[in-house]
Formats: C-alpha cells, sequence, structure tokens
C-alpha cells in the first residue's frame, strides 16, 4: 500500500522537535490531532514508501523521551487529492509483525498443516491434480519459511528459531500423517501426480528458486501473498507427503526421491529468500545490530548454498 498514516503519541514538549522531523523527511501532510490529559498529544504523518523507512527509524529514536510514545502505523486506501508515488512497501517493523504471525506454531497451524495434507494425499492417491491444488491453498507452509529468510536478513535469533522450530514441526508432522497412510494403505497406486514427485530436475529447483523470490517480493511490497503461498506449497507439500507415503509403504527408493525433492525446495526457498530481502535493503535499524547481524547473514548464504550443492550432487548421483 503506497499511503500510510503514522499516528504519533508523544510529549507535548516534543512538538517543535517532531514537526521539525516532518519537514526534514518531507512527508506528504502533517497535523496535530489533540492534546490529551497527560501532558501527551498526538500527531499524524501522512507517507509514501519513498520516505517512511527513514521516518519512522527517526521516530524510534525518540522512544526514550517517554514511557507511552508510541507509533501507529495505519493503512490508507485513498486520498483526495492524490498524493504520494505508486510506490508500495512495507517498512521493517511491518514486516516484523507479518512475519512473527507466521512463525507462530499453533493449533490453527497444526490444523491446517494436519487438513492440507489429508486433501493432498487424497489427490496424488486418485491422480486428481485439482485436489492437489485445493490442497496447497489451505497449506501454511510460506510463513515460516520466510520468516526463516527474514530473521537471519536482521540476524533476529528468536526469531530464528520460531521459523524453524514451525517449518520444521510443519513438514515433519506431513510426513508422520503420509506415512501413517502408506503403512495401512493396500498398495502404491500408479498414479503419475505421485510418481511424480519422487524424481526431481533443474526445472523443480527453478521453481523453488522463483517460490522464494515472488514470496520476498509480494511480502515486501505489501501485497497478497495468496498466490504465493500455494507456489510455495507446490514446492514443499507434495513431495513431503509423498516422501511420508512412501516411506509408510516400505518404497525407500521412491520415498528418497521425494526427500531429495523436498530438500531442495526448501534450501532454494529459504536462499533465494534471503538473497531478496538483502537486495531489498531489509537490514537492522542500527548500525550495531547490523554488525552483530552479519555473521548470521554470511553463515546463512554459506550453510543454504552448501546444502545446495550436496543436494545437487546427491541428485546427480543414481541410488543403488
Amino acid at each position: 500500500m503506497a499511503l500510510k498514516l503514522l499516528q504519533v503519541t508523544a510529549p507535548i514538549a516534543a512538538e517543535t522537535t517532531v514537526r521539525k522531523l516532518a519537514e526534514k523527511e518531507g512527508v506528504i501532510a502533517f497535523y496535530k490531532e489533540c492534546e490529551t490529559d497527560d501532558d501527551h498529544a498526538v500527531f499524524s504523518f501522512l507517507t509514501d514508501a519513498a520516505n517512511r523507512q527513514a521516518l519512522v527509524d527517526t521516530l524510534q529514536e525518540m522512544t526514550s523521551l517517554s514511557p507511552k510514545f508510541r507509533v501507529n502505523i495505519l493503512p490508507v486506501d485513498t486520498t483526495i487529492p492524490e498524493a504520494g508515488s505508486a510506490i508500495t512497501a512495507d517498512t521493517r517493523e511491518e514486516l516484523n509483525a507479518k512475519m512473527a504471525k507466521g512463525a507462530l506454531l499453533d493449533f490453527n497451524y497444526m490444523l491446517l498443516t494436519f487438513l492440507s495434507t489429508l486433501v493432498a494425499l487424497i489427490g496424488l492417491l486418485q491422480d486428481n491434480i485439482a485436489v492437489v491444488i485445493g490442497a496447497m491453498v489451505i497449506a501454511p507452509f510460506l510463513g515460516p519459511n520466510l520468516a526463516f529468510a527474514f530473521g537471519t536478513s536482521l540476524g533476529d535469533k528468536p526469531l530464528m528459531v520460531d521459523a524453524f522450530k514451525t517449518g520444521t514441526v510443519g513438514v515433519g508432522f506431513a510426513c508422520f500423517t503420509a506415512a501413517l497412510f502408506g503403512y495401512f494403505w493396500p498398495a502404491v497406486p500408479a498414479s503419475e501426480e505421485l510418481i511424480a514427485r519422487t524424481t526431481i530436475g533443474l526445472d523443480g529447483v527453478a521453481l523453488a528458486v522463483a517460490s522464494g523470490v515472488a514470496g520476498v517480493l509480494s511480502l515486501t511490497s505489501g501485497l497478497s501473498m495468496t498466490l504465493v503461498g500455494v507456489m510455495v506449497a507446490v514446492a514443499i507439500l507434495p513431495p513431503a507427503v509423498t516422501f511420508g507415503f512412501m516411506a509408510g509403504a516400505g518404497e525407500f527408493k521412491l520415498a528418497y526421491g521425494a526427500l531429495l525433492m523436498v530438500s531442495v525446495n526448501i534450501v532454494c526457498v529459504n536462499l533465494s529468500g534471503l538473497m531478496v530481502f538483502l537486495a531489498k535493503g531489509i537490514t537492522p535499524r542500527r548500525w550495531f545490530e547490523r554488525r552483530m547481524a552479519k555473521p548470521f547473514v554470511l553463515g546463512g548464504i554459506v550453510i543454504w548454498s552448501i546444502l545446495l550443492v550436496l543436494l545437487i550432487v546427491a541428485i546427480r548421483l543414481p541410488l543403488a
């Protein structure tokens, strides 16, 4: 969303500073809304994407002025007359709030994982691509993968841990559920959709890379990520379900191929996501935070790259 309203609650004594800040950052409109009973006032800044992040960063330096200091970021659908550029982008703080939700491991996440796994199994076993697509619409795997890449770009260890835990539990639960079905299923059906997930080529790698790039671009632009979530689910859910089903059915050679596919896809989504976050300039606010985040960023790039190379080698080597 191009235009957003920053509602700032600050001490009345800081009004001059706040007004100078509005002039310095070149906001579209600035006005004082009201004064409160506790010697504070509410100020509003109408901003576009071009100056919003710099303004938010500067405002955060003023939090020490009062324990009641607060910045609220509100969406603006339109303004008359028209103002601002057509560029859409979210601030680091807005992205962080979205990522925290995506990394949340709760009942809804587990329920969506179970339902999407069940629907994907039905589609794969019946060789019904429409049902498989339906499963990918409700699969919740976009959030933890992008949250991990985002946390890595900021050196946010708690977010990385939460995202890793949520992603691992989700994929693991999908594989376990599918393995139970595979164990009790009479025989592996002759399903093209199922067998197709037991081999991977460079086209699968390209799909995963495109999913990660599209996910971050949609996220940082403030656009809907529903379709991108489907893309990530395409890369992760069907091969994860296939791996679990084949392992449960005792078809370990086919399960190995599916495991390679889901592993390559997860690595590519995270690596491409991290690279795009860096290209978009998503970094910590303070210089010392950027310095502390550097080992996480470099380590993430190196580890994901090494894993990708090893997986490509494993793909090229035939399984005896």
